[in-house]
């Protein structure tokens, strides 16, 4: 007897990637032989291990959820769908660490390895998923010549008011770290986008092996085995960067974590975030990651981003703002409406390609990058797109990524 199992709907094993969201999965046997009657009934579950990535199953999207699933298989080899989820607090800590095992009484029939794939906090970073970060995103730089060039072009004074100042700057940065991770992705499959929680101390990220450290012109040092070291923006080498904090012992200079939640319960009020502690923690810095037009030259821009994000996310859970019909979820500003590309409807630039008129005169980058994984929100996002990350209203509307501290079940 044999079974083929496809993760995400796809049987490309570079779809085994999930999250705590639920990912859609399916089942079928492929050989019959020593099978007697119409059906076969078969177990699914983890590999026992005490260490990396574990998921639930069910038979359903919205659970119950469970360490084991029991299913029966048509003889015929119909399909038979289930989901899994990520269990909370047992993410991945390498590729493909995670193995789905199909049971027959005792026998395994198929081993399906698989990572869960989570963002994490950066200051918690094994050195293994720190190395890998980096050098998946100093390939990405190639010294200047390689692909994130677009991703600094995207972060300019004349693309500003696409993503600042108005409603869409949550659902545009998302849209735009998604891309960028997809791009690392693309590299080195096992990467995420790690987050500095600005409002602690980050000691494991602000060193010579990491972020790299300031000397007292602002010059980051890196270490020697660090790929950061090649860094390279605008032409010119290396990264200007002068904390206003001791970024050993003291978090930067924002309100708390639980003083962002509680700015509102509505989208409206918890916008006000972009100031404090968004702004603040990129002036918290003199040197690129200061200003809007130079931030996204310096590598820790990405990781503050992330952060920026997660709590977004944090906030839509406390208070089930996911769903784009629902007001509270976002400040559609009617009846006037907001400034295009800030409103729910609106594609976001530069993935629409749209120049001219409103938007900027340049659109770099292309449509943003798919993925096996979760193919939402679409090469053009728009603004909606981004509110149902999890798809807990649409499940299609998964967009692939979830944090380490934001669970779904």
């Amino acid at each position: 007897m044999d079974v083929a199992l496809r993760i995400n709907n796809s049987a490309d094993p570079r779809a085994r990637y999930v999250t705590w969201a639920p990912s859609r999965c399916s089942i079928r046997v492929t050989n019959t032989t020593g099978i007697i009657g119409l059906n076969v009934g078969v177990e699914l579950r983890n590999r026992p291990s005490t260490a990396g990535g574990q998921v639930l199953f069910s038979r359903n999207a919205t659970g119950p959820w469970s360490a084991t699933l029991n299913l029966s298989l048509p003889r015929i080899g119909t399909s038979v769908p289930f989901f899994v989820v990520g269990r909370f607090g047992r993410p991945s800590l390498a590729d493909r660490d995670a193995v789905i095992q199909v049971r027959r009484g005792t026998t395994i029939v198929l081993a399906t390895p698989f990572m869960v794939r989570i963002r994490k906090d950066a200051n918690a970073l094994t050195p293994a998923e720190r190395d890998r970060f980096i050098a998946a995103f100093a390939q990405l730089n190639n010294q200047g010549a390689g692909r994130f060039v677009d991703f600094r072009n995207m972060h300019t004074n004349a693309g500003s008011p696409e993503a600042h100042g108005a409603p869409g700057f949550l659902p545009w940065h998302r849209a735009y770290l998604l891309d960028l991770e997809r791009e690392l992705q693309a590299i080195d499959p096992s990467v995420t986008l790690p987050y500095w929680r600005f409002d602690r101390p980050a000691p494991n990220l602000f060193t010579l092996d990491f972020v790299g450290v300031a000397n007292n012109i602002g010059t980051v040092q890196f270490s020697a085995n660090n790929p950061f070291q090649f860094w390279r923006t605008d032409g010119v080498p290396g990264v200007n960067r002068r904390p206003f904090f001791n970024t050993l012992t003291a978090g930067a200079n924002v309100i708390t974590e639980a003083a962002t939640l509680a700015l509102g319960t509505t989208y409206d009020g918890f916008q006000g975030m972009e100031g404090n502690p968004h702004g603040n923690a990129h002036t918290s810095f003199g040197g690129f990651i200061s200003s809007i037009g130079t931030a996204a030259r310096d590598p820790l821009f990405f990781l503050l981003h992330c952060n920026v994000d997660r709590l977004w996310a944090r906030w839509q859970r406390q208070n089930n703002r996911f769903d784009a019909a629902q007001a509270a979820a976002f400040d559609s500003n009617l009846p006037a409406g907001n400034r295009i590309g800030h409103n729910l409807p609106d594609t976001m630039w530069p993935w629409n390609g749209l120049t001219g008129a409103q938007r900027p005169p340049t659109a770099p980058g292309g449509s943003l990058a798919m993925s096996l994984s979760a193919p939402a929100p679409g090469p053009q996002p728009r603004v909606r797109d981004s509110l149902d990350y999890q798809g807990r209203v649409t499940q299609s509307a998964r967009m692939g990524f979830d944090y380490d501290d934001v669970r779904f079940v």
